[in-house]
């Protein structure tokens, strides 16, 4: 299949964006992950403390591949923390269009209220899978199955703290990091530093993108907090892990740490990428996640139905 174009991020002190931003903001959010192992996906609530504002980002819908099942585990226990703490979730956050996992947002938003939202890069993304799999003309690719499409630079609160919208393509079209008050939750780019970096071999990546996407994220404060959307435990650590800081990424993330150029890079993550296995659930995630979190339409049985092109990826 053609790969669609990936479109240029916006290269720029990322750090001056952020800071003019937090003037006169609340910058603490309160972080609360849950990790789904077997995903390796974690999810978060961040919410205000002083307003009970809050976000959901990156949620699971549990997905049995075998017997083409869902379920509803995983969110439940992201609805049961949100009753707990007596928040009011105002968005369900999607830092791309995920591979390895189904998102929950419907199923969230129906229970807790709050806007989907992905990057308007979606349109990309929808446009080049919608062709894989034969969608047909019912299949909206202008992003109407989402609340808010986020651009670059675009801002917007949680309660009292200030969030900020930085486009990092190179994964995917369509990847964005939020940043909300002292944190950056940035889906795919970055792992932790004894893992890495995201691959850029799905339609529509690029490593030259990603590179550059990636220097833009650690021009942010070195005390950023960062909270990563996987961890598959680098060799010789004993425990998943899905924080660090913008200093620990720059100082030791094993791909692009300081003094790492572009060609280097992208030489690495071309070869590595050459070894890797697609994701398991890339064919039935892709296909939800592109009509934002919802499942196909039924057919005239009732059913509902995912496609599995043969010898097209």
């Amino acid at each position: 299949m053609t790969a669609a174009t990936i479109p240029d991020p916006v290269i720029d002190d990322a750090s001056a964006l952020v800071e003019a931003s937090r003037a006169g903001a609340k910058t603490k959010p309160t972080v609360h992950c849950f990790f789904d192992e077997p995903t390796f996906t974690a999810s978060y609530v961040v919410h205000d403390p002083e307003t009970k504002k809050a976000a959901i980002v990156d949620s699971v819908l549990d997905f049995d591949a075998p017997s083409g099942r869902t379920s509803h585990a995983s969110a439940d226990k992201i609805i049961a923390y949100v009753q707990e703490q007596g928040l009011e979730i105002e968005y369900l956050l999607e830092t791309h269009a995920h591979a390895d996992h189904l998102s929950a947002a419907p199923y969230l938003q129906a229970e807790l209220g709050g806007q989907i939202a992905i990057g308007r890069e979606i349109l990309t993304v929808q446009e080049t899978f919608g062709t894989l799999f034969n969608a047909g003309p019912d299949f909206a690719t202008d992003g109407s199955q989402f609340d808010r499409l986020f651009a670059d630079g675009d801002r917007f609160r949680i309660g009292t703290l200030d969030c900020v919208v930085l486009h990092v393509p190179g994964h995917t079209p369509a990847d964005l990091a939020y940043v909300i008050g002292d944190a950056a939750f940035v889906g795919d780019t970055l792992f932790m530093p004894d893992y890495g970096t995201a691959r850029a071999d799905f339609p529509g990546g690029d490593a030259h993108i990603l590179y550059r996407s990636i220097r833009r994220l650690l021009s942010l404060p070195a005390e950023t907090r960062v909270f990563l959307c996987h961890d598959y435990k680098a060799p010789g650590r004993d425990t998943f892990a899905w924080e660090t800081t913008i200093g620990e990424e720059h100082a030791a993330n094993i791909h692009v740490h300081k003094g790492v150029g572009e060609d280097e890079f992208v030489a690495m993550r071309t070869a590595r990428d050459a070894t890797l296995a697609m994701p398991t659930l890339i064919l039935p995630a892709i296909q939800v996640n592109m009509r934002g979190g919802h499942l196909p339409d039924p057919e005239d049985n009732g059913t509902r139905y995912l496609k599995l092109p043969l010898n097209a990826v």
